[in-house]
């Protein structure tokens, strides 16, 4: 406890009043022996190192500046012994500081606790640190350091912690005596750096060790027993192999599990429901495989489980958790697997459960009605399955619910007018299903939905204004339904609209010649593409979803839209000339109009400074076709075959790099390098009508189904983010 002491404010000493002067000095002696700290002075051999060290840090944010003066209490991130005012802690984290550790921070000779952790600091880790005897923890983890680990911190017989997670450039083989240079050692976290080889089998047995993360590293061999009462074990991300132990001597201990994204094959065994006190377990992205046995049921303090993208079959565990009212599951991903046969009841039963994934499996049948039942359920997906039937109006039950993710399945009936219970909703997402009907007025209550995407169903009538109300929404496809009328004059003014595609329906009047709103003008903050990477790559929209376990049970959802900024309108009715506003629209990177009967001329196109793929393919289009386009330097797509145009294209325009883009314009003259021009050649496949050729973006730029496949995962408890299209916090 910090005391705070009330000083009073002296007055100006008047030789009148001399002899009150042995009254201050008494105050401010018993000052200091009730409070010694407060005046305890910096040992002048620790001042001098600390200032040596002082010297090669950059400091941006001058956290060091109270560096000065010999008072210990004084000096941020410094602590010192109460007698010898030696300095015994030094704690620099989050400082944003960089540069060189210099060795005289070593001639702390009574350091315990270095934290040196969330900085910039580079180089080599100081050999020196093994002169610090009295060391018990080192914390230098999220910095720059690179080369090997030292050997000569097999001098720091007292160290409990050794923390140097994050450092990528720090690897080497993994040192033999990593496991017995200390007899006290509690935590070794060396995850996230470049660390290869075996663990030495004195790690197995190093009887102090509680906390074990290795994680995101390059280390093989193969997965042994610990013979050590471990809490934590994160080995995700490395290149281990063979069959999953049972890790026996940590039956009541072990809390946090974490082997994904390595190379374990065989099945599950069941003596893995025997850790009393495991509250992770993440096993995704191996090569596990066969059933699971109805024996595995692990108890109400397991919260996440996470068996995804692995091979596993057979019918879904009925019973994979103990639940009470207050306890058990909050997050379940068996996705990405080979299941097969029903959602099992029992997964209803799961009370905690707030989010769900069973994706890109087997399952069939329908979606249970007591899926209701799951009040706290933010998260549903069950896309990429054989699911029937309609969805179950009893969803609305979970009123908390963010995503609701069940495209590509076999799924019918109409959409219900009481979804608009879900008033939380930021994603929903039924594409490739066979559902009919009209898009019910009643939605307009989802204001919160940010990604929608209808597409692929069998869905009609005219556009209504409920869509209006989606105010947040960033994603909108309607693709490959059966809508018909004008497009509304509201369709370009979503605030943070990114993507609308209307591909595919019956839309027929003109394009509307409104005001385009921000996000598309300003490409919505997205950052700049290489222009390298092919077009096919970067098409499909990508949804991250963050979460975060809250108090050990509770978990706290975010989601980042990330995608092409486009417009997609082919494939319908419409007609009249394309509005010139939308070829001032800078910040477009991909539109298509193709396959319609537009007709007119086209402007510049040098404003769409973003612009990466064009199709006005198939339509009625007429005139010259614009200047030069050598500006545009992410142009990767240009197709304005099958119109009208005429005149001539003079070579040095930039249009030499799209062969084939003025096919069948007969009027059109094409300069090549030699002399004369070329016509519009004929088409590439004589006889194909209009009816039977798609254009060229709809089969890249809108593959919708792939961006509605949404994973989370443990950050440093699950596998590495360059390993998981999704990211789960968790503090544990």
């Amino acid at each position: 406890m910090e005391l705070k002491w009330d000083v009073p404010v002296f007055r100006p000493l008047i030789p009148s009043k001399l002899p009150s002067l042995p009254l201050l000095l008494m105050l401010v002696l018993s000052l200091c022996l009730f409070s010694p700290t407060k005046c305890l002075d910096l040992d002048p051999d620790d001042k001098s190192s600390l200032l040596c060290f002082n010297s090669s840090v950059q400091d941006p944010n001058r956290s060091l500046a109270t560096w000065v003066g010999a008072n210990c209490t004084n000096w941020t991130g410094i602590s010192c012994e109460n007698r010898t005012g030696r300095v015994v802690s030094v704690n620099l984290a989050n400082m944003n500081l960089s540069g060189k550790v210099l060795p005289c921070l070593c001639n702390l000779s009574f350091l315990e606790y270095l934290n040196l952790s969330g900085n910039n600091f580079n180089g080599t880790i100081p050999t020196c640190f093994g002169s610090l005897a009295s060391l018990k923890t080192i914390d230098l983890s999220h910095n720059s350091f690179s080369g090997v680990l030292p050997d000569n911190i097999t001098r720091l017989g007292q160290l409990r912690e050794l923390v140097l997670n994050g450092n990528r450039q720090l690897g080497g083989d993994l040192p033999w005596w990593i496991g017995n240079f200390s007899s006290n050692l509690e935590k070794l976290d060396l995850s996230s750096n470049s660390f290869n080889g075996e663990m030495p089998d004195s790690l197995f047995h190093l009887k102090s060790l509680r906390h074990l993360d290795l994680g995101d590293n390059y280390i093989s061999g193969n997965v042994h027993e610990f013979y050590q009462s471990l809490e934590f074990l994160g080995l995700a991300s490395n290149k281990l192999f063979g069959t999953l132990p049972c890790f026996s001597a940590s039956t009541k201990s072990l809390t946090v599990l974490t082997l994904a994204n390595n190379s374990l094959v065989g099945g599950i065994p069941t003596c893995i429901a025997s850790l009393e006190a495991l509250a992770h377990l993440n096993l995704s992205f191996n090569h596990l495989s066969y059933g699971i046995s109805p024996r595995l049921v692990f108890t109400e303090k397991l919260l996440v489980l996470d068996l995804s993208f692995n091979d596993l079959s057979g019918p879904l565990p009925g019973k994979i958790a103990e639940a009470t009212e207050k306890s058990g599951l909050v997050l379940l991903d068996l996705s990405h697997n080979r299941f097969s046969g029903k959602v099992p009841l029992k997964i209803t039963e799961l009370k905690s459960l707030q989010a769900l994934f069973l994706s890109h499996n087997l399952l069939t049948g329908e979606i249970p009605a007591r899926i209701g039942n799951l009040t706290y359920l933010q998260v549903v997906d069950l896309s990429h399955n054989s699911l029937s039937g309609s969805i179950p109006l009893d969803i609305v039950g979970c009123f908390q619910l963010l995503a609701l993710i069940l495209n590509n399945n076999n799924l019918s009936g109409e959409i219900q007018p009481e979804l608009d219970a879900l008033d939380s909703l930021k994603i929903l997402d039924v594409s490739h299903n066979k559902i009919s009907g009209e898009i019910p007025l009643t939605l307009a209550g989802l204001k919160s939905l940010e990604v929608v995407d209808l597409s692929s169903n069998n869905l009609s009538g005219m556009l209504n204004d409920a869509i209006t109300k989606w105010l947040n929404l960033k994603y909108l496809s309607l693709a490959h339904n059966k809508f018909s009328g004008n497009l509304p004059s509201w369709l370009f003014t979503f605030e943070a609209i990114q993507v609308i595609d209307f591909s595919g329906n019956k839309f027929s009047g003109f394009i509307p010649d409104g005001n385009f709103n921000i996000s598309f003008r300003s490409n919505n903050g997205n950052s700049v593409r290489d222009p390298k990477v092919p077009f096919i790559s970067v098409k499909s929209i990508e949804i991250k979803v963050s979460a975060m376990v809250i108090d050990t049970s509770e978990l706290s959802f975010t989601f980042k839209v990330s995608s092409m900024v486009g417009i997609d309108l082919s494939d319908n009715l419409l007609r009249g000339e394309i509005p010139n506003v939308l070829f001032e629209v800078e910040g477009l990177e991909y539109l298509n109009l193709s396959y319609n009967y537009l007709d007119g001329q086209l402007p510049s196109l040098e404003k769409m400074s973003n612009l990466r793929a064009l199709d006005l393919s198939h339509n009625s289009l007429s005139g010259q076709i614009p200047g030069n386009i050598s500006t545009l330097k992410d142009l990767i797509l240009l197709n304005l075959s099958y119109n009208s145009f005429s005149g001539s294209v003079p070579v040095n325009q930039g249009y030499r790099r799209f062969p084939g883009a003025f096919a069948g314009n007969p009027d059109l003259c094409v300069e090549s390098s030699g002399e004369g021009c070329e016509r519009g050649s004929p088409p590439a496949e004589p006889g194909k009508t209009f009816e039977e050729v798609e254009g060229p973006i709809l089969v890249w730029v809108f593959c919708v189904s792939a961006f509605v496949s949404f994973y989370l995962g443990v950050v440093g408890l699950f596998c590495s983010a360059r390993a998981r299209s999704y990211i789960l916090q968790t503090k544990v």
